[in-house]
């Protein structure tokens, strides 16, 4: 008979939001490139950091704030050092929120993971 290997499982999840029609909207990945947006102070080397297109990612952001109804970002244009871009006093609520919430979520789903494995290790006992 084969024994199982569930204290081998490790929890992975993401949390989004969406609109009213199920459009997803606002979740882990853009919180993680506002988060580098505002550790950067650019969107390019924030990009650069995540390994993503600065492209696309700009006008993710940019339908997100259309969708959410206030700006996100304040770009600075460049000169000599180079343009900016950081977050607006809206952006910066908006991550420490998701900050607070996510802290919030991780202690909840890392203590019922814990009690799934519990669960699914004593029954393998019995």
């Amino acid at each position: 008979m084969a024994t199982n290997n569930y204290e081998n499982l490790r929890l992975q999840y993401k949390i989004w939001f969406t609109d009213e029609s199920g459009d997803g909207l606002f979740g882990d990945g853009k919180w993680k490139i506002l988060k580098a947006i505002d550790q950067e102070g650019s969107l390019t080397a924030a990009c650069e950091k995540l390994g993503i297109t600065y492209r696309r990612t700009w006008n993710d952001l940019k339908a997100i704030e259309q969708r959410l109804g206030f700006a996100l970002l304040e770009k600075c244009r460049g000169g000599i050092e180079g343009g900016s871009t950081s977050l607006t006093v809206e952006g910066q609520r908006l991550i420490r929120a998701f900050d607070l919430f996510h802290e919030k979520m991780d202690a909840i789903m890392q203590t019922h993971f814990q009690l799934l494995v519990k669960e699914l290790t004593a029954n393998g006992k019995d």
